[in-house]
Parts: C-alpha cells; structure tokens; sequence
C-alpha cells in the first residue's frame, strides 16, 4: 500500500514522497488538526478522495463519494477558514497579505474623508438601524450566498441542495463572524484595514465553495461594507461632536471669566472714581482743587471707557505668539488669542500639567479686532500646521521670527517681541537627564 503525507489546513505542503525524519514533530505555531484528522493516506486507492479535501472548481469528486467523505470535507473547509481568519491574511495568491498595521494604513490614507456625509451622529445611527434591518431581511430570505442548484449528493438533487445549504449556513457564519469582528475593532481611522479583511474573507470563502459554486453574494457583500463604512463615520462624526462639544465648554468657560473679570474691573474703578470724585468736591467745598487728583480722575474715566468697549467689543483681545521648545521643538509655535485683562494668566494656564515645560511668550499683541487678526495667521501657516486633521488645533511649524514678519505686515508696528525663547526649565533640566536618554 502507498501513503502519503495529509497536511492539515493552515500546515505547510510537503514536497512529493516527503518522509518525517526521526523524531519530527509539527511546528507549534501550526494551527491544531481537526478532530480525527489522518496525516497519512492511501493514495493507491483508485477511488481515493482528494489528498487534502481542498477541492477545486478543476477537480471531480469521486462518483462513489460517500457522507463520510462529504463530512471530512466540510471539517476541512471549517478548519481552513478558522485557520486563515487566525492569521488574518486570506487570499487566492499565498504571497498576498493585509496591512493591519493600523497607524501605517492611517498614515497612507492621509485625512479621513466620510464615506456617507450626514449632519450628526444620530443621522448615521438611524442609517444604520435601518441598514441592519436591510441585512437580516437579506438573511432570512436566504439571498446572501449564491450557490448551485444542481448540485447533487448520493445521486438526488434533494440531498445535495441540503448539503449546499447547510454547508451555506457554515460559511455565512464564518464571514459574518468576520464582519462582527471587524465592526467590533473598529475605530475612527482604520476603517481601510477592516474593509480588507472583510474583501479577503469574502474570496476566501468563494475559493473554498468553488466546487458547489458558493459565494457570498455581491449585493449582500455591498451592505456589509456599507455597514463598515457607516460604522466608521458614525464613531467619527461622534468624536468631532465631543471634541467640538468640549471646545464649547472651554470657550465658554472662558468668556465666563472674562466676564467676571471685566465685571472686577468695572466694580473696582467705579469705587476709586468715587474716593476720588469725593476727594474733589470736598477740596471744591473749600474753593480749592489738586491737579493731581484731576488727572487720576480722568486716567480712570478713561480706564472705565475701555472696559466697557472690551466688554461689548467681543472681538477685541490679545493675539498672543508662544512656544514651548522642550515639548514641541524650537520651529514650532502656538498663535492664539485671549480676551483677557491679564493675558498672563491665560498662558500660565496652558503651561499647566498638560505639558513638561513653561510656555515662552515671545508676543502679546492688542488688537480690537483681534478674531480677523488671530484668522489672518492661521490661514497664513494653514499648510504648516502641526494638526492637518483638527484645523481647532493652534499649533505650527514655524519660527517666532517668521510670525513676526507676518504680523509687522499685518499691524505695521511691534512695541515688543522677542524672537530667541529662553526655555528655561527645559535647558536647566537637559543635564539632568539619564544619559542614554536622545537630546
């Protein structure tokens, strides 16, 4: 009798009348063999099955084929699929692969562009409820797998249809339960990587399901991708209506304390107007008068008039150039804008926790239009932003000296700007660092 060697799925094929040598055992990182598995064979036999079970459109089954081997078949197809859904990689050509390096994908495809535009993340949620309510009609009415009618078993056309359809179910399961996974793995960006897999599981299965003529049906395949698709807007329009929802917070919680502020500084100077205005007409009583009373008076007046302009003026503010050159670099810089009287605190504030280093402030510049003028810089830097997927973001490549050019063009006049940033708690911490540590 002559045996020869049965790999299981997922196990490397032998060359022809290969023989273990002594002591040989299976790789463990192969996957295990199905339940019952024989690794030898007699292929003498004129009527042997196929020496895997992995029959292609270009191979016959034998004519007197029995349920035994019908049922090894399907453990094959069972266990191939496992096997190839484990490693992740499905394809006809065995040097194909999928990416899942989901940074590099992310990287390659650049911004992310919306599949299906919608206004909100409530509109993707009712698109999507409707299209799984379009997927499991698809389901029930037995139209997502395209398969043979004709195909027959023990000579009746009844029991192969059987065979197909149970056989059918088996890989609707499989590729469904590859779907499910990548939905569940699914984020914001690496939608790309998911509609690979979805593409190689599909082909997959239409390899193995040559024979009956099976495959997943093109239409139903559309609704699955559609599904992903929408998936991956929905968490992403979902994430830009938190990210625009905590910037609303903070801008309001700003303008609260700038209110609060402007409302101080009102309360304060219309008591020292009052002290002062007291003083006054008291000296005037007398029939005298101090000058230097009078010009505190009208400092204060004076005072009291800019307040009020910058608290109906909501426009108006400090246009600010920072940068923070041991946590960004000494090429990057922030351009932003406060509304507040001391915009000192605004920047103490950025130089929180959030970042390991002091921001240094190269410039503070008061503007009355300072929204048009903060506008004017970002579009200006718009193609060196650090952040090319939130336009939110104020952060650019570019040198304080560079900035100052752009606002000299835009203001005509700079009482104060400095260029070199002292990044002082960076330098005096350098030395300090674990030497094996890149500077």
């Amino acid at each position: 009798m002559s045996v020869a060697f049965n790999p299981p799925p997922g196990w490397p094929k032998p060359p022809a009348g290969w023989q273990p040598p002594a002591g040989w055992t299976p790789d463990p990182s192969w996957p295990p063999a199905p339940e019952g598995w024989q690794l030898w064979i007699d292929d003498s036999a004129p009527n042997a099955a196929p020496t895997s079970l992995a029959t292609t459109e270009h191979e016959k089954v034998p004519a007197d084929a029995d349920s035994t081997f019908y049922a090894a078949r399907i453990a094959y197809l069972e266990a191939e699929n496992a096997a190839l859904r484990q490693r992740g990689a499905i394809s006809d050509s065995p040097d194909a692969s999928i990416e899942l390096d989901d940074a590099r994908v992310l990287q390659d495809v650049g911004i992310y562009r919306y599949h299906h535009p919608l206004e909100s993340a409530a509109a993707y949620q009712e698109r999507l409820a409707d299209l799984e309510a379009r997927i499991a009609n698809v389901i029930k009415s037995d139209r997502a797998i395209a398969k043979s009618e004709l195909f027959t078993f023990n000579n009746s056309l009844a029991q192969g249809r059987k065979m197909t359809s149970d056989l059918g179910k088996l890989m609707l399961r499989a590729y469904n339960a590859e779907t499910d996974n990548a939905l569940r793995t699914l984020r914001a960006g690496n939608v790309l990587t998911a509609k690979r897999r979805l593409e190689a599981s599909r082909t997959a299965i239409a390899r193995l399901g040559a024979l009956m003529e099976m495959r997943i049906d093109d239409a139903f395949h559309e609704l699955r991708i559609e599904e992903i698709e929408l998936t991956a807007d929905w968490l992403m329009k979902k994430q830009q209506e938190r990210e625009d929802a905590r910037e609303e917070r903070a801008r309001l919680k700003e303008e609260e304390k700038v209110r609060r502020e402007l409302e101080e500084e009102r309360a304060k100077l219309d008591k020292e107007r009052a002290h002062i205005a007291y003083a006054i007409d008291a000296l005037a009583a007398k029939g005298e008068e101090d000058e230097d009373l009078l010009r505190r008076l009208a400092i204060i007046d004076e005072a009291i008039v800019e307040n009020d302009f910058r608290a109906a003026n909501v426009r108006a503010g400090y246009v600010y150039v920072i940068s923070n050159e041991g946590a960004f670099g000494h090429e990057v810089v922030k351009i932003g804008l406060t509304r507040r009287l001391r915009p000192l605190e605004r920047i103490a504030e950025l130089s929180g926790a959030s970042v390991p280093f002091r921001f240094d402030v190269h410039t503070l510049y008061f503007s009355e239009d300072a929204v048009t003028l903060e506008n004017e810089l970002h579009k200006h830097f718009a193609s060196r932003a650090l952040n090319q997927a939130n336009s939110r973001k104020e952060f650019f490549f570019a040198t304080p000296g560079e900035v100052r050019e752009v606002l000299l063009e835009k203001v005509g006049n700079l009482l104060e700007f400095t260029e070199a940033a002292a990044a002082t708690e960076y330098r005096q911490s350098r030395g300090a660092w674990p030497a094996d540590i890149s500077r």
